[in-house]
Order: structure tokens, then C-alpha cells, then sequence
């Protein structure tokens, strides 16, 4: 679905009805999201621990595939102008307790909506230019970071190891010499 705003940008959604989560534990997720290109949005979205984050990815994936599909929007050129959640319908069940007592339990569900949107011109012509002077940035750092080569944990270890026997060694040595001379004066043999 192609939704034209003033500024003719193109919008592409996706709709998850009735999700078995609660809507307040998505809203989150979704706020961590908003306004991020579709990449950015996809990386945080992996890297949550929250489980809700699975559910808006499933969402997300599913609107660009939408822009792709039906509207030849490219992946690249997307991203996250709205999203929310609204509380769906709620299955009420109960629970027997005490001296005969039931109490309710309200299992929340959720309609979950992504909106993504095509970058203008000038917005896009900025993006890129960005990409491009991290990358002419990384690749700086790349160059400086082959001259020095990194040392491996395995080394870091030896090397401490190392260390620490020699300076056992020094304080045996120095033991050693004090044990021979008590009052740390040379004494002369006749």
C-alpha cells in the first residue's frame, strides 16, 4: 500500500494483528527504533534481548519486503518514519486461589504496526555521503592497524608468565644474598 504525503515520499506498511504479547512491553522497542534507517533499526532489533524484539523484526522485515515487492522500493533507501502498538483484544481467563476464591488473568494481545518510507533526495544524498567518509575513515585505520600487529590473549599470558618467573627469580636471588649476609655487610676472609 502506497501512501503519498505532500512531499510525495512513498510509505509502505505492515500490520501484525492479535501478537500474544502485551502492548506495553513492545512500545520499548518500538521507540528504540523509530526515525533509524531500515539497516540501523534491523541491527538493534538482532542485538535486543528483550523477546518482543523478534516479533517487531518478523514486522519490519515484512514491511520492506512490502516496499520491495509491491512498490520497487529499494532496501537500502528505507526507513523507520512510524511505528506503534495498539492493545488488541484480551483473553480474560482465571485462576482458582484460596477458600475458593478465583481471580482473573488478562492475557494482553497486540496490533502491531511498522510504516517505512523512501528517503527523500537530499536526505539520501547526504546518507551517502556519510558512507563514504566512514569508509575512507575505516580504511585510515585499517593501514595504521597493519603496521602494529595485535597481540593475542595466548601471548599477553606468556609473556605475563614470563615476567612474573623472573621477578620470582630477582626476589629468590635477593633472598638468597640476604641470608648469606645478615647484616648486609661484606665480610673479608683471612
Amino acid at each position: 500500500m502506497v501512501v503519498t504525503k505532500a512531499n510525495y515520499q512513498k510509505e509502505t506498511k505492515a500490520v501484525v494483528r492479535y501478537v500474544r504479547v502485551s502492548a506495553s512491553k513492545v512500545r520499548p522497542i518500538l521507540d528504540e527504533i523509530r526515525g533509524l534507517s531500515v539497516s540501523r533499526a534491523l541491527e538493534i532489533l538482532t542485538l535486543s534481548e528483550r523477546s518482543a524484539s523478534q516479533i517487531v523484526q518478523r514486522c519490519l522485515n515484512s514491511a520492506v519486503a512490502n516496499a520491495g515487492n509491491n512498490d520497487s522500493l529499494p532496501a537500502d533507501e528505507l526507513y523507520v518514519s512510524a511505528c506503534f502498538a495498539n492493545e488488541g483484544p484480551t483473553l480474560k481467563r482465571w485462576r482458582p486461589r484460596a477458600r475458593g476464591r478465583a481471580t482473573g488473568i488478562n492475557k494482553r494481545t497486540t496490533h502491531l504496526t511498522v510504516i517505512v518510507t523512501q528517503y527523500d533526495s537530499e536526505e539520501l544524498q547526504r546518507l551517502q555521503e556519510l558512507d563514504t567518509l566512514r569508509n575512507s575513515e575505516s580504511l585510515v585505520s585499517e593501514s595504521s592497524s597493519e603496521s602494529i600487529p595485535e597481540e593475542s590473549s595466548s601471548d599477553r599470558r606468556r609473556r605475563r608468565k614470563e615476567q612474573e618467573e623472573i621477578e620470582g627469580l630477582q626476589d629468590d636471588l635477593a633472598q638468597e644474598t640476604d641470608s648469606e649476609n645478615p647484616d648486609g655487610s661484606e665480610q673479608e676472609e683471612d
